[in-house]
């Protein structure tokens, strides 16, 4: 088995992104973009590094600057600079394989913004309780004017999750992702998408798997609801869903 190498990755602006690659050889390189405060010791993470021994296809994982063992503080960045670390990182390490981007949560949004980096390059796309636009649909709508003052006067904002903790909302990371919509974009295809969700997902409404299907242009896409799926979607049985909807891409 192919241990992965951990590394760091030094961005243009300084930002040391930690990553792990797993080396098999392959022409296929799957790419694992994680939710919002989440890193790549999550249970999907885990599996993908089985997964990708076992199949022997190359894996790439990393955390988002402000994220995991990456450098920098979380409420310093926005969606933009995740899709620019992403960007870079891909573009630098991966440069002749197909690659298969998996986004969880906010990284399937991530994933969707860089279709238009990798196009040509692109041998499919899985989301994994996919989070698009989240920032105006779930969070910003939601506030009430208070709650919008304070962050428009550059205040962090103290989101409550439900994973008994909360999240740090500011200026940046709402006003930042207003120009990375894509709920109201149509995007082509040329490649397999596989959309995974859960019907009890309280964190995002399975509806936006829906409402991404009118956005992601492809003869080929597949949506799996889970009925007693959560957000996380990291239950064995879950996982499994996630092993079929790669190897229909493969």
């Amino acid at each position: 088995m192919n241990n992965p190498k951990q590394n760091f990755f030094l961005t243009n602006n300084n930002q040391k992104i930690h990553y792990k690659f797993i080396n098999n050889k392959s022409q296929t390189t799957i790419i694992f973009l994680h939710g919002l405060m989440s890193n790549i010791q999550s249970k999907k993470a885990k599996y993908l590094k089985n997964f990708s021994n076992q199949n022997k296809v190359n894996l790439l994982l990393f955390d988002y600057s402000g994220h995991g063992r990456s450098s920098g503080q979380f409420i310093d960045f926005s969606i933009k600079n995740w899709v620019e670390d992403s960007r870079l990182i891909i573009k630098r390490l991966i440069k002749k394989n197909k690659i298969i981007l998996i986004g969880s949560s906010m990284g399937a949004w991530i994933g969707i913004l860089l279709i238009k980096y990798f196009y040509k390059r692109i041998k499919g796309v899985i989301g994994i309780a996919a989070a698009p636009d989240f920032t105006k649909e779930l969070i910003w709508r939601k506030l009430n004017i208070v709650e919008k003052n304070k962050i428009r006067k550059d205040k962090i904002y103290k989101l409550k999750s439900s994973y008994n903790n909360f999240y740090p909302i500011t200026k940046k990371f709402i006003f930042d992702a207003e120009k990375l919509l894509v709920l109201n974009k149509k995007i082509k295809c040329n490649f397999q998408v596989e959309l995974l969700h859960g019907l009890k997902d309280s964190s995002v409404p399975w509806f936006y798997s829906i409402r991404l299907i009118k956005t992601l242009i492809s003869k080929k896409l597949n949506l799996t609801i889970i009925n007693d799926g959560d957000h996380s979607l990291s239950r064995a049985k879950d996982l499994k869903k996630l092993d079929l909807a790669i190897k229909n891409i493969i």
